[in-house]
This record gives structure tokens, sequence and C-alpha cells, in this order.
């Protein structure tokens, strides 16, 4: 998910993404360590949209901007 797509989203709509996608981190690291995992890129894909996400709402925290 691209950033400017995240700054187009509520705080609660991030925060509610931000949990699905921990959740399947979660998931996807499962796998991994079963060997079920084909394609290993995504776990770095999903750990950068967790960053991406929890940036964007520290940014708004600070700023007090409340979206």
């Amino acid at each position: 998910m691209k950033a400017m797509e995240l700054r187009q989203m509520t705080t609660k709509e991030i925060r509610d993404r931000l949990v699905e996608d921990q959740e399947n981190l979660s998931t996807l690291h499962f796998q991994l360590a079963s060997s079920q995992l084909a394609d290993t890129s995504q776990i770095q894909k999903l750990r950068r949209d967790i960053a991406r996400m929890n940036t964007l709402l520290k940014e708004r925290e600070l700023s007090g901007e409340e979206k």
C-alpha cells in the first residue's frame, strides 16, 4: 500500500488495517517456519506497510491532526 493511499484513510481505518496486517504477518511467519510459504517477499512487503502505517500514525499524533 502506498503512503499516498494511507494518507487518504482516516486514523481509525489505519489502526484497523494495522491490526489486520500484524495478524497477517504472524501467519506468514508461521507459514515460513513450517515451509508452507512460497513467496517469502510477502513478509518484507508487509513489514514495510506496517512501518508506513506506524509512521503516519505518529505524524498525526505529533501534529494533533485527527482525520
